[in-house]
């Protein structure tokens, strides 16, 4: 079958667009929405199984499927309109490509996943992987205005402006984030933009775990400015003693003043670091969450992390970590077995906490889930959403895990 599919996606798309993976099995970089629609079309008349790629940087491409789709191709930034902050992009492009051409605007999207700078802004949203920057500017969620998937079937869907709902009654945009791929492949996105901040500061301290979130905790009672705080593990940032890790962003007034009491509030001596280390400082901390073969996050609430690491340590271990003591979540990367994990979900679904796979091997990820069924009836649901954007289904993707039937 993977010749006449090889065959038929060159005729297609033409020669340059479709290659072979490993396996030497047909993988498919359409540069166009209507090359992804036509695809997708494709696979749903013959009943392909077909597994979205992205740039291939974040999750494995190893989910067994008749043919991979890659929107690497998919590359451009449309338009950038820095009087109204907001950008029109395709899915396919590198974050760290993103980001310098809207610095070249003026403009900056407040988002930093985990992972190394090549990842697509698509990977970002179909995995709801916010970094540092969500404890100031939000989850991935609260940076998008609209997008435009292509279904299972080949349909192509709008959702952006002041449309806020497709036909279906769903809120398109939000089902995307954290949605694995499972209701669609994200052909383009509305962003919604930042001033480029003017100056960037980044403060860190070192010592005991509890004496560092107890210091977080006043600092969010003293209602600092803070772009990111973040509880890192001694693995995670390779250094003896736990860090708590501030960046502030904003005009050089801002970033001056806010420093100064942050200083000030300190019961654990804060660092400021220089400019050219902050730049590598806070990149490092993010390719550190792939030091494991697993990622995964933990929604805590904020008054809740020195609890949810205590279970982490428990369960599996202190590894790579990093919270945020803000705002809540915490992300841990590692090496585990099936069933350590699922004891760590159930667990933490005791406290109220759900656990969402971020990243692991296809067999992890079938056996696991990515996110379960933390709550009774959402299998269900996610049954019927996926039989409105994905009938047969046509996407290699493991919502809920062999453990939940």
């Amino acid at each position: 079958m993977s010749e006449e599919i090889f065959v038929r996606l060159r005729h297609a798309l033409g020669e340059a667009m479709v290659g072979r993976d490993r396996e030497g099995k047909p993988v498919a970089s359409p540069d166009s929405l209507d090359g992804l629609a036509q695809v997708c079309g494709l696979a749903h008349e013959n009943g392909w199984r077909v597994r979205v790629e992205g740039q291939g940087t974040w999750m494995p491409t190893d989910a067994p499927a008749d043919l991979g789709v890659a929107t690497r191709a998919m590359n451009r930034v449309v338009e950038i309109s820095p009087s109204d902050l907001v950008a029109t992009i395709e899915a396919g492009i590198p974050i760290a490509l993103l980001q310098q051409q809207l610095a070249r605007k003026g403009a900056w999207c407040a988002v930093d996943p985990p992972g190394k700078p090549d990842r697509s802004v698509g990977s970002v949203v179909a995995t709801g992987t916010a970094g540092a920057l969500r404890h100031g500017y939000g989850p991935v969620r609260d940076h998008l205005l609209g997008g435009t998937i292509v279904t299972g079937d080949g349909r192509v869907v709008r959702a952006g402006g002041s449309v806020v709902k497709n036909v279906a009654g769903y809120d398109l945009t939000k089902l995307q984030v954290g949605g694995f791929g499972a209701f669609g492949v994200i052909a383009q996105l509305h962003l919604r933009l930042r001033a480029a901040p003017q100056e960037r500061a980044t403060l860190l301290a070192r010592g005991e775990r509890d004496l560092l979130t107890h210091q977080a905790r006043t600092m969010m009672e003293r209602r600092l400015d803070l772009a990111a705080m973040e509880l890192l593990s001694p693995a995670l940032v390779a250094d003896a003693e736990w860090m708590l890790a501030l960046e502030i962003a904003g005009t050089a007034e801002l970033v001056a003043a806010e420093v100064g009491r942050a200083m000030e509030y300190a019961e654990v001596p804060l660092h400021r670091l220089s400019p050219e280390r902050a730049a590598a400082f806070w990149p490092s901390v993010s390719r550190a969450t792939q030091g494991g073969a697993i990622t995964l996050r933990l929604g805590a609430f904020a008054d809740g992390i020195d609890e949810m690491i205590d279970l982490l340590a428990m369960k599996l271990d202190v590894g790579l970590v990093a919270a945020g003591p803000g705002r809540g979540m915490i992300r841990w990367s590692g090496n585990a077995a099936p069933e350590a994990v699922r004891g760590l979900r159930r667990a933490a679904a005791e406290r109220e906490v759900p656990l969402t796979l971020e990243r692991a091997p296809w067999d992890f990820r079938r056996t696991v889930g990515h996110f379960g069924a933390y709550r009774e009836g959402v299998g269900r649901l996610v049954t019927k959403l996926r039989a409105t954007f994905d009938p047969h289904p046509t996407f290699a993707v493991a919502l809920e895990g062999a453990e939940d039937g």
